[in-house]
């Protein structure tokens, strides 16, 4: 019974990190085409007036006496980081933190960058190799006061959440040359040079200038100041919003005002959204289920989510400027009453408030949250308040924002008095179902492929459900995922055909073929990223050629970002499947280089490591894995089987331990092993124990349950064998392993007509192979010559 194997647990998992501001894609056309916001001013100085103070325009500022006169911050007390006490210092035209140990001076920042001031000032100190870092400071610029920047980025908290701690602030995600800069700065190039792990970063200015949105304007200049006099121009030279469509507006916007992954290196407004991004739904934490955000406000999502945004033509420039004011910072309401004016009439009736009260339409439908204690951002998807989404997922809602002395279900049962009081039963219903979906709850699994399948679902919703499909183990989701590659909406044709990776049926290839020919990229790549878990042989000439347009753009997803770790993971998950051990190994080794918190590709470098026959690394890159996260469920796992093939046997118990542990309910491999392993020692009634938890996790696994009769039997518990043996033959019938074992007990007690009717039964069975009947029939034979 001794049966190890190395586990490559997440071979086909396609890493997607996100980030709420990246690669707004100003490193298309020659660098000279750009002239600047300045070479604007001359025709267009109205319009300059109007955003040179804007948030757009300061998204960056240097620190000089400019920036001090005008924004005057005060000097910061010292503030506890991580041990030490950081304290930042103004002099007349530069800044300065200081790092203290007690009363010794650990070292001193010059911070030479500020970014924001809408509602909080982050800086930024240089760093060695190029890199610009967030200091651990940052302003709130409504409460008027210094704080932990770091720490307050902690968003979730409880029992669920143990682990969830606040990362150091040296960190490569506090780096604004990674993490913020194609937000904050316009027509950037990173420069970054994978060997040194060095940025040379350019920048034509700071803040988002007018050629962000409008692109470069050098031939623009250049027509307008060659026209003669009374002359018309025949072409604008750049980019004209005033002739977007309501979606070209909201996907001009979307870069800096979503949780996405960038899979091109460049966007130019007019362009699609899902031709150069992802965008992460409910699947993710940072989302309650119900749709409402943590109070970051990743806006697209949320957007996605706004009922008037499907029965209108609103787009982000209804309510915003293109430099980001409010159009209707006076009356807020202005720019709803356009669609809904009647509700002037009933304002009372409509809001249960008198008008007294000053409600706007914006206090109920677009409440500000919170966002790491300090942050206030406005929720974009306009739905009415939810207390009952509060009372079942902790969600917030807006009556009881503003009546904090009130429970939810006080809020709750005045809106359900309200005409229209039903008005939460469908998204509570959807919120429901991505809730257990997250736990891995599947007891709705039905009631999840019907609000797939529905077409009146929304997009957020089903793609949100589709993602977390990817934990669902049973292939009975293979048709729904077929239908979906026709929804149309781009980002769930996408998460459907990612998830029909690895599910190597003809129906599924064929679709996946289709999809990789579809309008738009990102279900091209995902497409392509499924696809390539089946064998090339599969695929005529013409069909590889299909495939490789899709591949070429897939793996142009994974290398347009060099300085992002996520990406070589990827790129080394992509050479992995494809059979190219070598390339996987560099990959996942960059990855590891580039940002060695990354744990993922320790792992799967270690499975391809103990393939290629070097043991030793395997075990030392899994080791560092461990010496970062000690229960790390995979590691642990994958380090147990690594060690038992080794023979040594008491560590790889140690390390399967530590894996069930993580995991009890769901870790069948680990228990499946550690039965092998107890048994071997003799210890029948332990092995018994661990076998059952991983039949009790897999039911449908034939080796587990023939795993368990095995060990019932040297357990003494030979009738609980045969009845194990009787379900997994009743449940695969094709598991000729099983009916084999049984009729070896059955020979063992001399019952010999028993164990040939088990191999008579065999030959019924639909689907059995020749050869399998010829060995049947010769073993029959044999049997009835010793009657």
């Amino acid at each position: 019974m001794m049966n190890f194997k190395f586990s490559p647990i997440f071979f086909l998992a396609l890493l997607l990190l996100t980030f709420s501001c990246k690669q707004r894609g100003n490193n298309s056309g020659d660098e000279s085409e750009f002239t600047g916001s300045k070479s604007c001013m001359e025709c267009h100085q109205k319009f300059y007036d109007l955003w040179s103070p804007s948030y757009h325009a300061q998204a960056m500022m240097p620190i000089n006496a400019e920036f001090m006169k005008k924004h005057q911050l005060p000097d910061s007390k010292p503030i506890d980081v991580e041990g030490n006490q950081f304290q930042v210092e103004f002099k007349d035209s530069s800044m300065v933190m200081y790092e203290r140990n007690g009363n010794e001076l650990v070292a001193k920042y010059d911070v030479i960058w500020a970014m924001g001031g809408h509602n909080v000032y982050c800086f930024l100190t240089p760093f060695e190799k190029g890199r610009l870092q967030n200091i651990p400071l940052a302003y709130d610029a409504n409460r008027e006061r210094w704080f932990n920047y770091p720490e307050a980025g902690i968003r979730h908290f409880g029992d669920d959440y143990p682990d969830d701690e606040a990362l150091p602030w040296k960190d490569d995600q506090f780096a604004f040359n990674t993490g913020c800069y194609s937000c904050h700065i316009s027509q950037l190039s990173t420069n970054f040079d994978l060997e040194t792990d060095t940025y040379h970063t350019t920048w034509k200015e700071p803040g988002i200038n007018c050629e962000t949105c409008h692109g470069p304007a050098g031939k623009h200049v250049e027509i307008f100041k060659n026209l003669k006099e009374g002359q018309k121009a025949k072409e604008l030279g750049l980019i004209s919003t005033s002739v977007f469509t309501q979606q070209q507006h909201t996907d001009a916007c979307s870069p800096c005002h979503a949780k996405m992954q960038p899979i091109t290196p460049s966007y130019m407004p007019g362009d699609s959204f899902f031709d150069n991004y992802n965008l992460t739904t409910l699947e993710d934490r940072d989302f309650y289920p119900d749709g409402r955000d943590l109070g970051e406000n990743y806006t697209l999502t949320d957007w996605m989510l706004n009922p008037c945004v499907e029965n209108s033509e609103l787009h982000c420039v209804s309510c915003h400027t293109s430099s980001g004011r409010d159009r209707y910072k006076d009356d807020p309401s202005q720019a709803c009453l356009k669609c809904h004016g009647k509700r002037n009439d009933d304002l009372a009736e409509h809001t249960g408030h008198p008008a007294s009260a000053g409600l706007t339409c914006l206090s109920c439908h677009m409440p500000k949250r919170e966002f790491v204690g300090h942050f206030l951002r406005s929720d974009h998807s306009f739905r009415p308040p939810m207390p009952e989404a509060t009372i079942k997922f902790g969600s917030p809602n807006a009556c009881n924002q503003c009546h904090k002395d009130k429970s939810p279900e006080w809020a709750n049962k005045i809106v359900k008095a309200r005409p229209n009081g039903d008005y939460q039963e469908e998204t509570l219903k959807w919120a429901q179902l991505i809730e257990e979906a997250r736990e891995g709850e599947w007891k709705n699994i039905d009631k999840m492929f019907a609000l797939i399948r529905n077409p009146k679902t929304d997009d957020v919703v089903a793609n949100s459900i589709i993602r977390l499909l990817n934990n669902y183990p049973d292939t009975s989701k293979t048709e729904v995922l077929i239908d979906a590659l026709n929804n149309k909406s781009e980002l769930v044709r996408s998460s459907a055909a990612y998830a029909l990776g690895g599910i190597l049926t003809v129906k599924v290839k064929d679709a996946l073929l289709t999809a990789c020919q579809d309008d738009i990229r990102l279900v091209r790549i995902q497409a392509a990223n499924a696809i390539l878990t089946f064998p090339e042989d599969d695929f005529t000439a013409e069909q590889k050629t299909i495939i490789a347009g899709a591949e070429k753009e897939y793996v142009t997803s994974m290398t347009s970002r060099p300085d992002n770790w996520s990406n070589h993971y990827n790129l080394g998950l992509y050479h992995q499947n494809k059979g190219d051990a070598q390339s996987a190994l560099n990959a996942y080794e960059t990855a590891a280089r580039l940002y060695p918190e990354s744990v993922l590709p320790l792992i799967n470098s270690s499975v391809l490591y103990s393939y290629i026959g070097n043991p030793g690394k395997a075990e030392e890159n899994l080791k560092k894995v461990l010496d970062y996260q000690p229960d790390n469920e995979a590691a642990n796992l994958n380090l147990g089987l690594l060690l038992a093939e080794q023979g040594r046997m008491d560590e790889a118990e140690k390390a399967l331990k530590a894996a069930l542990e993580a995991n009890p309910e769901e870790q069948p491999v680990a228990a499946k092993n550690l039965s092998v392993i107890v048994g071997q020692k003799g210890d029948f009634y332990g092995a018994v124990k661990y076998a059952e938890l991983a039949l009790k996790s897999r039911p449908d696994n034939p080796e587990y349950a023939y795993t368990l009769a095995f060990y019932q039997l040297q357990n003494g518990q030979k009738s609980k064998a045969v009845g194990t043996l009787k379900k997994v033959i009743e449940s695969n019938p094709l598991y000729l392993d099983a009916r084999q074992f049984l009729a070896d007990i059955y020979l063992r007690d001399g019952n010999t007509n028993m164990a040939i009717k088990v191999y008579q039964d065999a030959l019924e069975i639909e689907g059995i192979s020749e050869q399998n009947k010829a060995a049947l029939q010769q073993v029959i034979a044999t049997l009835q010559q010793n009657l």
